[in-house]
């Protein structure tokens, strides 16, 4: 065999070492690829104009099956006919934030034993300047009350025979469902629907005084009954001092052609005032029995669902009973036990939250101690002061390219964004019992009041005790699945679509 000269020798060894030096620069930059992908990974590409309003009504591109399905609108976006015929400017998102911390506000007064206490020595001397039905004996006792808020969300459903269409201030942290009805003995707010007229009803009925309904409208509005000619009275009053109080009745609710109940009992309010915009009254999704979840249990098993569409316009859904259309890779989170004060609402478990990809430093029992709600209510999400501060400071760390901006009501970590067409922010994900991550819409990581104040739309509790609030402006585009009945809530992807 010939032996290898010196100069093939070479020309091996060379060879070899720049294939090596080539393989060596391909791995490296296929890492440092990898690398990129990783960090771009956590991260929202987006558009600014994303973030902002619409004047268009952009609907969903595809209904859902199953169950009874209702279309959910922002009461104050381009899809909501509450904002047609020359209605009232939209408040703004100053004053909406401040009504926000109303509802919050009562919320941990209702949950929290020792405020709800509080509150109820502080009001006893208060209850004779109650607000009365005329010519009735009902009074309604001054109490921290339920909560109200904006009435971000409203659904459309018909009550009487022939129905009448009614569009309603949707709220899973109420039972209660109630409207205004003629002749609005006291007062009646203006609304965008004609008024709801009993005697035209031909299903219509008062519910009587000694009815057991009657005694159970206590843990649905938090007021003992009233008696006004053997005909039971109710009274419901919210945290901002909104009230609606009237007769308690049945009548016949149509949620769609197919789904069609008798004797659905409600509140057909005679006295009403407050921040309920032009919407006919509220639905309550609560857990009491005279909710309308409990209501129609019979037909869905206390199984709903819903989405909440962004700013943009498109138009979201509440589907009573499974919804076939859903997306199968929901994931469940088991609910949390509740107190006492707070049976009506729906607890939940967080563990934990991620922000750019970094788990951030919270002990579980940050969460744990206070508790915490998922609220369709709720604007605003609330933490714990602990696990806001450690979110905001990592927020703020990944958002140090951009301009910061003057502070907005509650929201103190705003960004002018005005000089920007496209933005990169850090993905935010929660972390709750039973494995569950749920990764937010970039609408539900930051509201913008403008291209030259956007917000981080979360806010601190000011303490670590107080009940935290999983609210709407996170829950947006999501598919949240509420399975009453076997005690879990459930979350999926693209639910407005």
């Amino acid at each position: 065999m010939a032996t290898p000269s010196c100069s093939s020798s070479y020309f091996l060894f060379f060879s070899s070492s720049f294939l090596l030096i080539l393989l060596s620069f391909s791995l490296e930059k296929s890492h440092a690829l990898e690398g990129r992908k990783t960090i771009e990974s956590h991260f929202h590409t987006l558009e600014l104009s994303s973030l902002l309003p619409s004047s268009s009504c952009n609907p969903a591109r595809k209904g859902k099956t199953g169950g009874a399905s209702l279309k959910i609108v922002n009461r104050h976006g381009p899809c909501s006919q509450l904002n047609q015929k020359g209605a009232k400017k939209a408040p703004t998102l100053t004053e909406i934030l401040a009504h926000d911390q109303a509802r919050v506000d009562s919320i941990q007064a209702r949950i929290t034993a020792q405020n709800y206490d509080l509150f109820r020595k502080k009001d006893k001397s208060s209850n004779k300047k109650s607000k009365r039905v005329k010519e009735s004996k009902a009074n309604l006792p001054a109490q921290p009350g339920n909560a109200l808020g904006t009435g971000n969300y409203i659904v459309t459903l018909g009550i009487g025979t022939p129905k009448k269409d009614l569009s309603l201030i949707f709220d899973t942290g109420s039972d209660l469902t109630w409207t205004q009805c003629k002749p609005c003995v006291k007062s009646c707010y203006a609304q965008q629907q004609p008024i709801f007229d009993p005697s035209s009803s031909a299903t219509y009925s008062n519910i009587s005084c000694s009815d057991t309904a009657c005694s159970g409208l206590k843990s649905a509005s938090g007021n003992d009954p009233g008696c006004s000619s053997s005909k039971c009275v109710y009274g419901i009053q919210y945290g901002d001092a909104s009230f609606s109080i009237g007769f308690f009745a049945k009548d016949k609710l149509t949620l769609t052609p197919n789904d069609v109940f008798d004797g659905f009992m409600f509140g057909c309010g005679q006295n009403n005032k407050g921040l309920f915009g032009k919407t006919a009254g509220l639905i309550g999704l609560g857990r009491d029995p005279l909710s309308i979840v409990s209501q129609t249990a019979q037909k869905f098993g206390k199984y709903f669902s819903y989405c909440l569409p962004t700013r943009r316009g498109s138009n979201g859904h509440l589907t009573f009973g499974k919804n076939k259309g859903a997306n199968s890779t929901i994931q469940f989170t088991p609910f949390a036990p509740s107190p006492s004060q707070g049976a009506s609402f729906y607890f939940i478990d967080v563990l934990g939250i991620t922000v750019g990809g970094k788990a951030l430093s919270i002990s579980p029992m940050v969460f744990k101690n206070a508790g915490t709600i998922i609220d369709s209510g709720t604007v605003i999400t609330r933490l714990p002061s602990t696990a806001y501060d450690n979110l905001r400071s990592t927020f703020r760390q990944f958002m140090t390219k951009y301009p910061r901006a003057p502070d907005l009501s509650l929201l103190d970590t705003c960004y002018d964004l005005s000089n920007n067409t496209s933005i990169s922010i850090p993905k935010i994900s929660f972390n709750f019992n039973g494995k569950t991550n749920v990764n937010l819409d970039p609408n539900g990581i930051l509201i913008a009041n403008g291209a030259s104040q956007v917000c981080l739309a979360f806010a601190g509790n000011g303490d670590d005790d107080s009940i935290g609030i999983f609210g709407n402006i996170q829950q947006q585009t999501l598919e949240i699945v509420y399975d009453v009945a076997g005690e879990k809530l459930g979350f999926g992807y693209g639910g407005c679509s």
